[in-house]
């Protein structure tokens, strides 16, 4: 078994609820949320997140607007839609379960 296969699938998992998390309290352009993500020591590149910022999309949990940059072209920011909100917020309540949950089992805190 490859470890390094198993930590990405650990990653995979909880990218969606980083990415609602990123986009909390700022609405953001791809370039940040992958920066945010890359600070966070979350390794994603930018063929994984634009196929996963269009499905939040088209799920409703994202907009986006369009804004002229000084430096290049126009950048897509994307938004929590209010029902992206309601998700973050019940998948916050899930998080927190899981967390308790493998803690206990793993006995760490």
């Amino acid at each position: 078994m490859n470890i390094e296969n198993t930590k990405a699938q650990m990653r995979k998992g909880v990218l969606e609820y980083c990415i609602l998390s990123i986009l909390r309290d700022d609405d953001k352009y791809a370039s940040e949320i992958l920066g945010a993500l890359k600070d966070a020591k979350m390794l994603v590149v930018e063929g994984t997140i634009y196929p996963l910022l269009t499905r939040l999309k088209n799920a409703g949990l994202l907009n986006y607007r369009w804004e002229e940059s000084t430096s290049g072209p126009p950048r897509k920011y994307y938004a929590l839609t209010e029902t992206g909100q309601l998700f973050l917020n019940e998948l916050n309540g899930t998080w927190d379960e899981l967390r308790n949950a493998v803690n206990l089992v793993t006995n760490t805190k």
